[in-house]
């Protein structure tokens, strides 16, 4: 018990005590260990085991530091690099997570204020790091915080690194065989390390190699108004610095969500896959009559693009803007002679068909790969490590991209920059963003995707997801609305691919759908992409589609 146990400090015994008559919390708190997984961990803020905290953030510190020692010396002098994004307890946990390294020895490179994840990625290889670690919950609402983990490559750790770390954290089984030291004397002893401005400086300089049409900037930097909001999170001096020093001089940042927040006060869900989180950035974007409107989550990694259509704007759906960054990389690097010939693109399954049919039409190989950047980023590796293909872009279907290598995860910095070139060079063609995807889906095809996620909270949510995977294995769907199911991949056992809790269907039209279980949330996704003749076509083939689906979901669900 925690209220008995002189290992916890008062604060959080006098939490629990406050829970003392409320068996439903002291359940949901105390039913399981706050799982580490494949992601590292993430939950809502609060005292107990299945809660992030201070305890939960050692204990599973104390196992990736055990499994750095494994490795070895040469592995422990490397030391690891630790970032945090706004929320609650952020600088606290990277605190806790570097005092636990120091104590074991190895060395901790903490960023002096919040940072994106990006730059953590970026950071781990610059500074010859075994390892990263980025405290965030990513998009997830203010209650939550979480902890990543990262290997050298700096990549987010994938098989068998995953396994082993989360074998490693699951052997401390006692707070108390946690190690922790003294803040002043890891520093005076050179374990705990500050780092800043200098990784700041490489990072943007890295990001400014990515631009592909600098004439079409300066052409256009006065007309293109940008509008941007980082939604109170780490993207606003990185995103701003960027734009500044590439030219653009149209750009307006929302005041509101300007400065960090741990609330995220001015919205519900940061999230920039939610279109109510644009609520202040449109009002602003009428007022300066953008041409784009953006943003970036709070760890900025993942990035949200609204464009002008008529007088209103519409949001773009993370496939959209991949296949939109995709056809101007591709075309340009050819327009320049700069397209490789061993040149490669990587997308996620469950992201759209149409990335494949771009990469044909530029004679650039494609790749899939499970859901998670992870994967594309050790596809990366895999890449150079091999001397086969040179990465060209990478994404997937929620709202995350890479362009150039100096990150090997998602990132909305280097996508914001690109996005706005990308925008330059349509309006000095006369162009919104919204004729260039129409120009996009006139050359290639009509092809629309959309998700929906059935949230499904406690002990009671995961037996519902756990049945619906189960029927839908063992009783597949034979048709939908009347269009025969051709194809079912079980992930668990079809695929050259990780295995992983997955089902993909293909339809006799080429439409498809794919379930999986999220990896950080209490959620079940269902993921859908269709083709057709024209955008109305499309659009409602898609929701007949989807609804199709639904209805087969809802009814196991009953």
């Amino acid at each position: 018990m925690w209220l008995d146990n002189d290992y916890f400090d008062e604060e959080t015994k006098k939490e629990l005590r406050e829970i003392k008559d409320n068996d439903m919390e002291i359940q949901e708190r105390f039913y399981k260990e706050l799982e580490f997984g494949t992601g590292g961990l993430r939950g809502i803020i609060g005292a107990g085991n299945n809660r992030m905290n201070i305890y939960t953030v050692r204990k599973a510190t104390q196992g990736l530091a055990n499994y750095i020692k494994i490795n070895g010396q040469e592995a422990i002098d490397k030391g690891v690099v630790i970032a945090y994004d706004s929320r609650y307890m952020s600088p606290e946990f990277a605190d806790e997570a570097a005092l636990v390294l120091n104590a074991n020895g190895i060395k901790a490179y903490v960023f002096e204020s919040l940072r994106p994840t990006p730059e953590l990625s970026f950071a781990v290889r610059e500074l010859g790091a075994i390892a990263g670690i980025v405290v965030t919950a990513s998009h997830n609402p203010a209650e939550y915080n979480g902890y990543k983990v990262y290997w050298e490559d700096g990549a987010q750790i994938t098989s068998p690194k995953d396994v082993e770390i989360i074998g490693e954290v699951k052997k401390v089984t006692d707070y108390k065989d946690v190690k922790s030291m003294d803040k002043e004397t890891a520093s005076k002893e050179g374990l705990y390390n500050v780092i800043g401005k200098e990784i700041d400086d490489r990072y943007i300089e890295e990001l400014k190699k990515q631009i592909i049409n600098p004439d079409a900037i300066k052409k256009a930097s006065e007309d293109f108004s940008i509008v941007y909001t980082p939604l109170h999170g780490t993207g606003n001096i990185p995103v701003r610095r960027i734009l500044d020093e590439i030219g653009f001089k149209n750009v307006n940042v929302v005041g509101e969500q300007e400065l960090p927040d741990s609330n995220f006060s001015t919205v519900s869900y940061p999230n920039p896959e939610d279109i109510k989180a644009f609520k202040l950035a449109i009002k602003l974007g009428k007022e300066k009559n953008a041409d784009v409107i953006l943003a970036t989550d709070p760890d900025a990694d993942r990035l949200g693009v609204l464009v002008k259509k008529d007088d209103d704007y519409i949001a773009l759906t993370g496939n959209m803007i991949g296949v939109l960054l995709l056809d101007y990389i591709l075309s340009q690097k050819k327009a320049n002679n700069k397209l490789p010939e061993n040149g490669a693109v990587i997308e996620t399954i469950v992201s759209t068909d149409m990335a494949s049919v771009i990469a044909d039409s530029y004679n650039v190989k494609l790749f899939k790969v499970l859901t998670g950047f992870k994967y594309i980023g050790e596809k990366i590796k895999e890449f150079k490590e091999e001397d086969t293909y040179e990465y060209l872009f990478g994404f997937e279907e929620s709202y995350g991209c890479l362009i150039g290598t100096h990150a090997r995860d998602k990132d909305a910095v280097v996508a914001t920059m690109t996005v706005c070139e990308l925008g330059a060079y349509y309006k000095l063609k006369g162009l919104t963003l919204y004729d260039a995807l129409i120009e996009v889906y006139e050359k290639y095809g009509y092809y629309k995707e959309t998700l929906e996620s059935v949230t499904l909270k406690g002990i009671e949510g995961v037996n519902k997801i756990k049945h619906i995977l189960s029927t839908l294995r063992n009783e597949p769907p034979k048709d939908i609305n009347g269009i025969k199911v051709i194809e079912a991949v079980d992930y668990l056992e079809d695929t050259d691919l990780p295995k992983s809790n997955v089902l993909y269907y293909t339809l006799e039209d080429g439409s498809w759908f794919c379930v999986r279980p999220s990896g950080t949330e209490p959620k079940i996704k269902f993921y859908f992409g269709i083709k057709d003749s024209s955008n109305d076509e499309a659009d409602k083939h898609l929701k007949e589609f989807s609804k199709g689906v639904m209805k087969i979901i809802n009814d196991i669900i009953q």
